[in-house]
């Protein structure tokens, strides 16, 4: 079974975050400790869908 490190949309950076390749999110809010911004994502099949960048307080 693969395993691959989930990536920042935004920046293109590693997140904390690793999915296999049955794993299926919808509306999961990925943050990127390189570059602080939040995303709603959708996942599945190894294919990371931005949905909308969400806006911090």
């Amino acid at each position: 079974m693969r395993v691959e490190w989930l990536y920042c949309p935004i920046c293109g950076n590693k997140t904390r975050n690793r999915i296999r390749e049955d794993t299926v999110l919808k509306n999961y809010p990925l943050c990127c400790p390189k570059c602080k911004q939040e995303t709603l994502v959708e996942i599945k099949d190894l294919a990371v869908m931005p949905i909308k960048m969400l806006s911090k307080n």
